[in-house]
């Protein structure tokens, strides 16, 4: 792979972690939120954490298991991301330029996913 698109993605995970982080931050603290901005912080975070460890992973099969986690995190932030709408619909707008990234970083670990299966 090349190393400049490797450092975008490693780079764009990073940032959409730090805006996941900086959005929670402006939530009201209520016992619903609390619960759904842990959980969202969790996952959001960890999808640069795993892109990160798939750039140094020390096989092919390495690498393939970090992106697949990759993907799942993105995916499980999707739902967090709903789940907050949901508990906080005045922040819907903001809600949903987060998820369209988060939707793009889905669409980009599955390509790599297929790419890697067609050349096995």
């Amino acid at each position: 792979m090349n190393k400049t698109k490797n450092f975008d993605l490693e780079d764009r995970t990073a940032r959409f972690g730090e805006n996941i982080i900086i959005f929670c931050k402006n939530l009201h603290e209520t016992n619903i939120n609390r619960s759904l901005i842990s959980q969202l912080i969790r996952s959001a975070t960890s999808i640069g954490a795993n892109y990160c460890e798939a750039n140094g992973a020390s096989s092919r099969k390495d690498f393939k298991n970090k992106i697949h986690i990759c993907k799942k995190e993105t995916i499980e932030t999707k739902h967090w991301l709903r789940m907050i709408s949901t508990s906080n619909p005045e922040v819907k707008d903001n809600l949903r330029i987060l998820w369209k990234e988060a939707q793009e970083l889905t669409l980009i670990f599955s390509k790599i996913i297929s790419s890697l299966k067609l050349n096995h």
